[in-house]
């Protein structure tokens, strides 16, 4: 059997940008805790914690160090909160969703009313609108707009949640295009999603199945495995190895993988080893 692997599979660069950060520190000695998850994969969270850091749900739980400020963000409410608690912030937010939150505050300043297409209790999400004052509109869906909540907005502006599918939203940005009439639109879908994306949308047609691997709490990979599945039925969401089943690979001559920005490199070569036991233990079966 062949395995595809797609070349944009694991690790984005902001989430090895975070990483690192987390280690140096974590290697430094420092005291360090994360506010929630560093990034949405429960192996790179359980090593971060082997290294030393200690993750806390809450700003209440001072651990008299640095605070780690998550990948996806967080609100300046947040931030203002916890030097107020002496912590000293370390910031490993993605670069690219800084770029998301500059964009909301200087369109919130210009008076219009932001709209975020997004998971709504995304951390991601929930960064964005902590970044302004104002009440910003999120959509997670073309038949779920708050038109009630819209029917006065003149001047509006649009981001994108990073990780969106792009499919997705251009035909909320189309329905919202007809009802305001002055719409600023920014696709700040980053690049590393969007390559993830157009590879997802050509695999799962060229192989006989497709695994994805990624945690289930992560969003790019949900999104990865939606499109998938939609080309292709025989496609499945796995997070480790042992997720496996050896029914999945009978009779099949080419397997496509590919993993979220999340998932480290060491869980997707474990996988293809675990693919491959498995697949010669059906040949030897199969020869008896």
């Amino acid at each position: 059997m062949q395995i595809h692997l797609a070349k944009s599979a694991g690790f984005c660069f902001g989430v090895r940008r975070a990483i690192k950060i987390a280690r140096g520190l974590a290697a430094a000695r420092k005291t360090v805790c994360m506010l929630g998850d560093l990034v949405h994969n429960e192996t790179v969270i359980q090593e971060l914690e082997a290294a030393g850091i200690r993750k806390i749900k809450r700003l209440g739980a001072h651990c008299n160090g640095r605070l780690l400020i998550r990948a996806h963000g967080a609100s300046r409410r947040t931030l203002t909160l916890a030097r107020r608690h002496g912590y000293t912030v370390v910031d490993a937010t993605c670069p690219m969703v800084r770029e998301i939150h500059r964009i909301v505050r200087s369109m919130d300043r210009q008076g219009r009313r932001v709209i975020v297409i997004g998971d709504r209790r995304h951390d991601e999400v929930l960064g964005i609108i902590g970044q302004i004052a104002t009440r910003a509109v999120i959509i997670d869906h073309a038949e779920h707009i708050p038109w009630q909540a819209l029917r006065r907005v003149r001047k509006a502006a649009i981001v994108v949640q990073s990780t969106q599918n792009l499919d997705r939203v251009l035909p909320i940005v189309e329905r919202l295009q007809k009802r305001i009439r002055d719409l600023r639109f920014f696709n700040t879908i980053c690049q590393p999603t969007r390559m993830k994306q157009e590879e997802i949308k050509i695999l799962p047609l060229q192989n006989d199945a497709m695994l994805i691997i990624g945690s289930r709490t992560s969003a790019n990979t949900k999104r990865l495995y939606e499109i998938s599945k939609a080309l292709n039925p025989r496609t499945h969401w796995i997070q480790s190895p042992e997720e496996l089943k050896p029914r999945w690979f009978g009779g099949m001559r080419a397997l496509g993988i590919t993993a979220g920005a999340s998932t480290p490199e060491t869980t997707t070569r474990a996988v293809i080893a675990r693919v491959r036991a498995l697949t010669k233990q059906i040949r030897i079966n199969n020869s008896k």
